[in-house]
């Protein structure tokens, strides 16, 4: 079995730290899948226009092992807690295969411009395919242990003058970012700054009492 990358998603996350836990969460941050020269062919995206969302097949690239474990311990549950890797999204799979559904907001050429997406800048996809919302979507579905997690948020301080440091076109999925609370669930310092990079800036926070205030905004 051998399988290549077909494009590569820029997006404005160079790390892991501080990426949407799960696609669809947070529409309003643009990304855009670059296809490679050899998929750069008009005919294959003809009729994708005329759908609002897609699936994306990709791969976890940083976190490719020569092992793999029955049990994962999904950070939401507190880094403590094992689940069977089969009942969690963890990237660390006997294949580290990823599957994301994010809005197609426009086509420009070789490039799709999309919304939603949970990636990690430079992350290859393997496949795209159109979101079938007759047989995609299942609004009585479970959701298993992760449902009560679902409407967690911090209440986010931003500083205004701090703000002002953001291109427009990011303070608002910024801020959404940090209220989804971009920390490991294990990690309840509430001395610690923690930082991540986002954008091209160094976004530094603390969280105390479900309150994260930034502190910091700088070029890294």
């Amino acid at each position: 079995m051998e399988m290549k990358p077909i494009a590569h998603i820029r997006t404005p996350f160079p790390t892991k730290f501080g990426i949407p836990r799960q696609s669809g969460i947070l529409d309003m941050l643009e990304s855009r899948i670059v296809f490679e020269k050899e998929y750069r062919v008009k005919d294959a995206l003809r009729g994708l226009e005329d759908f609002s969302h897609i699936w994306l097949l990709w791969v976890f690239s940083e976190a490719v092992r020569e092992e793999w474990s029955p049990t994962v311990r999904p950070p939401r549950l507190g880094g403590n807690t094992r689940m069977g890797v089969f009942a969690t999204r963890s990237p660390f799979r006997p294949n580290p295969i990823g599957l994301s559904c994010v809005k197609l907001l426009r086509i420009e050429g070789h490039e799709l411009v999309v919304a939603g997406a949970d990636l990690m800048d430079g992350t290859p996809i393997l496949d795209i395919k159109p979101y079938l919302p007759f047989a995609d979507a299942r609004p009585e579905a479970s959701g298993g242990f992760a449902e009560p997690l679902r409407e967690y948020a911090l209440e986010v301080v931003f500083p205004e003058e701090l703000l002002a440091k953001v291109s427009a076109q990011y303070q608002a999925p910024l801020k959404e970012i940090l209220a989804q609370d971009p920390r490991p669930a294990y990690q309840q310092d509430p001395d610690r700054v923690y930082g991540f990079p986002f954008a091209e800036l160094e976004i530094r926070f603390t969280v105390r009492e479900g309150i994260l205030t930034v502190v910091s905004v700088e070029l890294p």
